[in-house]
C-alpha cells in the first residue's frame, strides 16, 4: 500500500475572522445586548445576539433588535462600537490559531480573511505582531458586500486566479457557510464560535470542526 499523500485538494483558504480565528464571541454577544439596552429596544437572548455574528453592522443589529426604528440603527451601531472598543484588548486568537496559519504559509497555500468586520476593524487586529504579513489577502463587508453575498470570496478567487473547486471557506457561523455555496466553494464549519454545529450541517460543509486542533488536523490530512 503506498504511503504517499494525495494530491492536496485547495489552494486559496479563506477564513471568517470573529468567533473562527479569534475568541470573540462573547464580547460581540454583550456589546449586542449592551447596544440594545442603551437605545430602549427588547433586550436579545444570547442565541439572537449570536444568531447576526459575521453579517455587516448595521443589519446585524437590526435584525437583533427589530424592534428598534430604523432612525435609531446609527446610534444603535454607536453604541456598539463604543462597548466593542472599551473591551477589544481582551480579544485574544484560539490555542493553536498561530501555529495553524504559519504552517499553512510554509506549505503555500494562500490564506485569506473573508470578514463582516469593517476595514478598520480588521486592520487594527492585523496590526499585531503575531499576525503582521500573516495573510496573503483579504476582504471586508464594507469594500464588498455583507455574508452571504458572495462577493468577497469571488474577490478573492479572482486576485489568486483560484477556481471554486481550488478554494475552501472556514467560519463558525451558517452565514459563511452560504456564502462559500454560493460562490461554489468546499466550507468547513467550526463550531466553537457563535453558531452550533446543527445549524451549519444543513450546508453541507466537508467537516464541522470542534476545535482549532480538529480543524488544524483536518486540513493536514485532507486540504
Amino acid at each position: 500500500m503506498s504511503n504517499l499523500r494525495p494530491q492536496r485538494q485547495f489552494d486559496l483558504i479563506a477564513f471568517d475572522w470573529d468567533g473562527t480565528l479569534y475568541d470573540s464571541t462573547r464580547i460581540i454577544v454583550d456589546c449586542i445586548k449592551d447596544a440594545v439596552r442603551d437605545v430602549g429596544g427588547v433586550v436579545p437572548s444570547d442565541e439572537q445576539a449570536a444568531y447576526v455574528i459575521g453579517l455587516s453592522l448595521e443589519p446585524a443589529l437590526a435584525h437583533a433588535a427589530p424592534d428598534v426604528p430604523r432612525e435609531k440603527y446609527p446610534e444603535l451601531s454607536k453604541r456598539f462600537s463604543h462597548y466593542y472598543v472599551t473591551r477589544k484588548e481582551e480579544l485574544v486568537l484560539f490555542d493553536g490559531v498561530l501555529p495553524m496559519l504559519s504552517e499553512l504559509r510554509l506549505q503555500s497555500f494562500k490564506i485569506a480573511v473573508a470578514t463582516g468586520k469593517n476595514r478598520t476593524g480588521l486592520n487594527h487586529a492585523l496590526e499585531s505582531v503575531e499576525l503582521k504579513d500573516i495573510f496573503h489577502a483579504s476582504r471586508t463587508a464594507d469594500e464588498t458586500a455583507g455574508k452571504p453575498d458572495p462577493k468577497m470570496l469571488f474577490e478573492l478567487m479572482e486576485e489568486f486566479r483560484v477556481l471554486p473547486s481550488r478554494t475552501l471557506m472556514i467560519g463558525d457561523t451558517s452565514h459563511d457557510l452560504l456564502m462559500a455555496q454560493k460562490a461554489g466553494c468546499a466550507s468547513i464549519g467550526v463550531s466553537y464560535g457563535a453558531h452550533k454545529g446543527e445549524s451549519l450541517e444543513q450546508y453541507n460543509p466537508l467537516f464541522v470542526a470542534h476545535s482549532v486542533h480538529q480543524l488544524h488536523h483536518w486540513i493536514k490530512e485532507n486540504g
